[in-house]
C-alpha cells in the first residue's frame, strides 16, 4: 500500500473547500499544486499499481477519472476503488461516465450502507458495489478488511490518492507500507486550507509515523519524498 499526495511546502493539499471545486474537465479551480512533469510521474506510479483508492470526497470535489495515462501496457486493468460510506457517487461524474461496455467492473465502490435504488442505478451503469462493515462512528469503512477483500480479488498493490480524511484513516489504521509525497515550492497558508492528513493525529512525537529509507526526487522545481513506514528490508 502506497500513500501518495501532492502538497505545498506547508503541507496543504487544497485551498479551502469553497475555493477548491473542480471544473467539469477535472481541472482544480484553484489550479494544480505541482508541475506538469511531477503530474506525469504520478502516471508512472499509477502504472506500477493494480488499484487506486480514493474517498468519495475526492470524487465530489475533484471529479477525477483516476486512469493510468502512462501509455504503457498493463498486466491487468487498473481497478478504481472508491470509499463511499453513504453511496454519494454522482451518476454524472467523469468516473461513472467513463465506464463503458469494454471497461465494465473497473470501478469498485465500498459502502457501509446504500439506498437500494441508488445502488441499482450505479450497478446498471457498470459500477461494482460491495458493502463492508464500518468501524468508525461516522460510518467510514474498515480499511484493513477492505484491503483483505482486495487481496481476495488478486490485487497485489494499491495506491491511495485520498483526501485528508482518507490519508489519516490509512495512517491511523497502520495499513500504509510506503509514502510518495510530492511538494511544490508554494506556501498556501490559512487555517481553512486542507492539510495532508486531518483527524485526531498522533498525540505524541513518539507515536508519529516514522519514514525509513528516504529517497528524494526532483521534478523541475518540485521534489518528492519516497520512503517506507513498514521496512521492506526487515525480516
Amino acid at each position: 500500500v502506497t500513500l501518495k499526495a501532492a502538497m505545498t511546502l506547508d503541507g496543504k493539499i487544497a485551498p479551502p473547500p469553497a475555493e477548491a471545486m473542480s471544473r467539469a474537465d477535472g481541472t482544480p479551480a484553484g489550479g494544480w499544486i505541482t508541475s506538469e512533469v511531477a503530474r506525469a510521474h504520478v502516471q508512472e506510479l499509477r502504472h506500477q499499481n493494480d488499484a487506486l483508492l480514493v474517498g468519495a470526497g475526492t470524487i465530489l470535489s475533484d471529479n477525477p477519472l483516476l486512469t493510468d495515462r502512462s501509455g504503457r501496457a498493463r498486466r491487468r486493468p487498473l481497478l478504481r476503488v472508491i470509499l463511499d460510506s453513504r453511496l454519494r457517487l454522482p451518476l454524472e461524474s467523469r468516473l461513472v461516465q467513463s465506464v463503458t461496455a469494454d471497461r465494465r467492473n473497473d470501478v469498485l465502490v465500498f459502502c457501509a450502507s446504500a439506498d437500494e435504488q441508488r445502488r441499482a442505478q450505479l450497478e446498471q451503469l457498470g459500477i461494482r458495489i460491495e458493502t463492508i462493515h464500518a468501524v468508525e462512528p461516522d460510518g467510514r469503512p474498515d480499511l484493513p478488511a477492505l484491503l483483505r477483500r482486495l487481496g481476495q480479488l488478486e490485487i497485489t498493490s494499491v495506491m491511495i490518492e485520498g483526501g485528508a480524511t482518507v490519508n489519516w484513516t490509512a495512517l491511523a489504521s497502520n495499513v500504509v507500507d510506503k509514502v510518495f509525497l510530492y511538494y511544490a515550492p508554494k506556501i498556501l497558508a490559512g487555517s481553512g486550507s486542507i492539510p495532508f492528513a486531518a483527524g485526531a493525529g498522533f498525540l505524541h512525537m513518539s507515536e508519529a509515523a516514522q519514514v525509513k529509507h528516504v529517497q528524494l526526487h526532483r521534478f523541475g522545481e518540485d521534489f518528492a519524498v519516497e520512503g517506507y513506514l513498514r521496512d521492506p528490508y526487515a525480516e
